[in-house]
């Protein structure tokens, strides 16, 4: 059980307050357009302490911790830090997490803990984001993951389908426990999400692929990779319920969404998984299928969509020395749902925003590849069922852009295999498992799921919120099964 008591600290909060922020260390635009580095420095040492100590510690309640999804306890982390206690600091970020290098790089925190930090009232927010992505990297580059507790094997099997957060984080709960844990993959490599769906300059692969190795070498996690469950020749859900003791969902929301509008399949028209992971990753990396890298240098770019994805798309493409990059997305700047810090960075790399805009149809040029696509204006109507005003045609403003390259970053479906091969899986209309949402259990005994395959594309912080709840309940699934109590 985590305590979030903090009686026995005791601050200055009148002198913490008046702490200068330390800006993120951003590197020059000029410079990261050459690369794929990840786009900025992390704090060193001595800036983790100052930074930490703006963290006035606020009595109960937290508001950072309450917007976080897996309510991490951020003050306590922060006081260690600012004691310079830095890995002291970040395993308490681990008794909630084991992911802090990963959600402090990619998580919008200005819409979680530093939206609601209560110094961003006044100034610049406690910069809690970088604060956990550098303290995490300075214990992975010097003293590493804890040591996993010495259990003893309970002889029972899980089954866990699919290797991004949600997975990987159901994986080590449940091998810490003493529980054999195989993990079923569909890409050539283990990391889902996390190495085939966020692009290196955002999250250094090495991070994902450390976990990976932390689950096998000292966890005894197995990874069976270029496995789809349920495709021809792979197993199905019902095998894997039989051979195991229980199983885990946890396959995200990776299907590309579609515009249905003509032209949407000529060449040169792209979705954004296939963009990405060509564009982002080395051919051996990929199916063989997807080998083919786009060609970029040189061409107008247009990404439809607004969205994280669709940032991801846009940097990618100025790295890629396109021409020009045009960011196309229906509604205006103050709906767009992409995180504001991916958005400036894109802004500042050299991308352009055509807001209120959608494409109707895409023309092909002489040689039959995307030429151009006809647009049309929209205003903002009432809100719709996501709470955004919905966007409404404007008749007669149709306009024509010359592109040479599109790509369709305007969201995800979960897999439907699922929904046509396991008819007696509950799903709701769009092919999202219904679940217990305080165990993840499904319909059938046994079996949980949990992440983007449950809530639709959503945060990966949302994702490893609910996966921890489903591997808590099947901790007690498991015991009781092997207790009979």
């Amino acid at each position: 059980m985590v305590s979030y008591d903090i009686s026995h600290l005791r601050v200055d909060r009148k002198s913490r307050a008046k702490i200068p922020a330390n800006d993120i260390p951003y590197r020059p635009a000029e410079e990261r357009l050459n690369d794929f580095e990840e786009a900025f420095h992390l704090y060193d040492l001595d800036t983790i302490k100052v930074e930490a100590s703006r963290c006035i510690i606020c009595r109960a309640p937290q508001p950072c911790v309450e917007a976080c999804p897996l309510h991490n306890n951020i003050p306590l982390a922060l006081w260690h830090m600012s004691q310079g206690e830095i890995i002291e600091g970040i395993r308490v970020f681990h008794q909630t997490s084991g992911f802090s290098e990963i959600c402090g790089r990619v998580c919008p925190q200005e819409r979680l803990c530093e939206g609601a930090c209560v110094i961003g009232k006044l100034r610049d927010p406690v910069h809690i984001g970088m604060l956990e992505a550098s303290a995490a990297t300075y214990e992975r580059e010097t003293v590493g993951y804890p040591e996993p507790p010495q259990v003893a094997p309970t002889g029972q099997k899980v089954a866990v389908i699919g290797s991004g957060p949600a997975g990987l984080l159901v994986a080590e709960r449940l091998a810490k426990l003493g529980h054999s844990i195989t993990v079923y993959e569909a890409w050539p490599n283990p990391g889902g999400l996390l190495v085939y769906g966020i692009p290196n300059f955002k999250l250094d692969k090495e991070i994902p692929r450390y976990k990976i190795r932390y689950l096998e070498e000292k966890l005894g996690v197995k990874f069976v990779c270029n496995t789809r469950i349920c495709a021809e020749g792979n197993p199905t859900l019902d095998d894997l319920i039989e051979e195991y003791d229980a199983v885990f969902l946890g396959t995200g929301a990776e299907i590309d969404a579609s515009m249905r509008v003509p032209g949407e399949d000529l060449p040169g028209v792209y979705h954004a998984t296939e963009y990405l992971v060509k564009l982002n990753l080395p051919p051996e990396m990929l199916p063989p299928g997807m080998r083919e890298k786009p060609q970029v240098e040189g061409k107008r770019v247009a990404v439809i969509g607004g969205g994280d994805t669709a940032m991801d798309c846009l940097r990618t493409s100025l790295r890629m020395k396109a021409k020009e990059v045009t960011c196309v997305y229906r509604r205006s700047e103050v709906e767009m749902p992409a995180g504001l810090k991916d958005k400036h960075l894109a802004e500042e790399e050299g991308a352009h925003f055509e807001y209120l805009t959608v494409p109707t149809k895409f023309i092909p040029g002489e040689d039959g590849r995307v030429a151009a696509m006809e647009c049309i204006r929209m205003r903002l109507g009432e809100p719709d069922e996501s709470g955004r005003r919905r966007p409404i045609p404007i008749e007669g403003t149709e306009f024509t852009i010359d592109v040479d390259l599109v790509v369709l970053a305007i969201g995800y479906w979960p897999d439907p295999i699922f929904k046509k091969t396991e008819p007696w899986l509950e799903c709701d209309k769009w092919g999202l498992i219904k679940v217990d949402p305080e165990t993840g259990e499904t319909s059938r005994e046994g079996l949980y799921a949990g992440g983007d395959n449950v809530n639709g594309p959503d945060l990966v912080v949302t994702a490893l919120a609910g996966a921890r709840k489903a591997a808590e309940a099947m901790a007690e699934y498991l015991e009781k099964k092997r207790t009979g109590r």
